[in-house]
């Protein structure tokens, strides 16, 4: 189906990440990078997801408004907002604090649930919540989630689309990974696996596409991209799942070559989130992590 401005609306998982070594934070996580995706190549995206009632959360609505998104789509609940303290050395990445905040098993409010049903298609981000999953299915939504790693935590019956991470060894194959997923009941999948590629399965037929080479400067939100440029060639440009394929792994590659999940302003960490975190950072030090 042809559709040059379908409603689409990303749900889920935000994040301040704070690079430590490197001294800057960046804005993003799985559904909010999807979502800012679709509005820097025109699209009418809308992200749903919680914040706290805290200063990461005005940073994070803040960039949410810069990347063109409505700030008024996210919720802002009792809680902490999501933060993630990590290092980065040479794209090796290490997690000191990864905290999920208020945005943890996210269930859009009654109004911002009837706008789902409404969309076209809906992308959940990792760490989604499994009564979300159950209801959208219920409710025949057109939608996609990212599991990532955790392939099998949440029943995947008739979901009508799954990303997943697979293995980027080639000697390993994916099919049997595949083959898994089909028979946890989902429709369709596509696993990604870094730098050999991805693929795509609907139950018919299996394809395969490369990676494009690039200059790494950080591989965060890659993936994301790729999802948001797949879901718009493949469903709404109608696009082969091969060519698909080929142009989200163009434009993850493109997302590699500057820090954060999208291109964003880059801010220093604040005096207040170190000493916020001052407990966390030492122990990890001691520890030699």
């Amino acid at each position: 189906m042809t559709n040059a401005n379908p409603n689409l609306i990303a749900v889920g998982d935000n994040c301040l990440d704070a690079y430590l070594n490197k001294g800057f934070l960046a804005v993003g996580g799985n559904a909010l990078n999807v979502a800012v995706q679709w509005r820097r190549h025109g699209l009418a995206a809308r992200y749903f997801g919680a914040l706290g009632a805290d200063a990461e959360a005005d940073i994070m609505l803040a960039a949410i408004e810069e990347a063109g998104l409505d700030r008024r789509d996210a919720e802002i609940r009792p809680g902490a907002s999501a933060v993630t303290l990590l290092t980065d050395d040479a794209g090796e990445r290490r997690f000191l604090l990864e905290s999920l905040g208020v945005g943890e098993d996210y269930v859009p409010s009654d109004d911002r649930y009837a706008a789902l049903r409404q969309a076209d298609w809906v992308h959940l981000g990792t760490n989604s919540s499994a009564t979300l999953v159950r209801r959208l299915v219920a409710d025949g939504v057109p939608f996609s989630i990212d599991v990532s790693t955790r392939h099998f935590d949440l029943s995947l019956e008739s979901v009508p689309l799954v990303f997943a991470s697979g293995p980027d060894d080639p000697a390993e194959p994916v099919e049997p990974l595949i083959a898994r997923f089909r028979a946890a009941g989902a429709r369709q999948v596509v696993v990604t696996c870094g730098k050999r590629g991805s693929f795509y399965d609907d139950g018919a037929v299996t394809v395969e596409a490369g990676s494009v080479p690039v200059a790494v400067v950080d591989t965060c939100g890659a993936g994301d991209s790729f999802i948001a440029t797949f879901l718009t060639a493949r469903f709404f440009s109608d696009l082969p799942a091969g060519a698909a394929l080929d142009l989200a792994a163009e434009r993850a590659s493109q997302t590699c070559t500057h820090l954060g999940g999208f291109p964003q302003p880059v801010r220093a960490i604040p005096q207040w989130l170190l000493a916020k975190y001052d407990a966390v950072i030492r122990s990890t030090q001691r520890a030699g992590t």
